[in-house]
């Protein structure tokens, strides 16, 4: 785990940087396309978000959530993924959604920078943000 401080700007830059973004987006693509078919089905992106326990924790503590009301988010979830409404999420579909969510992310940041504590792993957008971040800062 690494302590970052980022606001809204680094998100926002991240975003921006094309270049990164998209090698970001596309290697999570292709960690969550199991079967490399180069579409994400329903059960991939389920097991994305049931891995990252977002829903199933809160402040770090366990809730029990149905699986039927799980199922009913998830289930919204991938919907909103899938422009197209043709049952799979393909990589531009996958990098639009994610771009919305980043930029929310950074507007919901806004200009106050904090500190968090981010899993080095590189799985992170946030983390890459805040190393994008840095790695600009330190050439300067």
């Amino acid at each position: 785990m690494g302590v970052v401080i980022i606001d809204g700007s680094t998100v926002r830059d991240f975003v921006n940087d094309q270049n990164e973004f998209n090698k970001s987006i596309n290697e999570r693509f292709a960690a969550l396309d199991l079967n490399s078919d180069g579409v994400l089905s329903k059960s991939e992106m389920r097991k994305a978000f049931e891995s990252f326990r977002l829903i199933e924790t809160h402040f770090g503590a366990d809730v029990a959530t149905p699986p039927e009301e799980l199922a009913k988010i998830y289930d919204g979830i991938f919907e909103s993924f899938d422009g197209d409404k043709n049952g799979t999420v393909d990589l531009e579909e996958f990098r639009s959604e994610m771009k919305k969510i980043m930029l929310a992310i950074a507007d919901g940041l806004g200009s106050c920078p904090i500190q968090m504590v981010l899993e080095d792993d590189g799985g992170s957008f946030l983390k890459q943000a805040a190393d994008l971040e840095a790695s600009k800062v330190s050439s300067v």
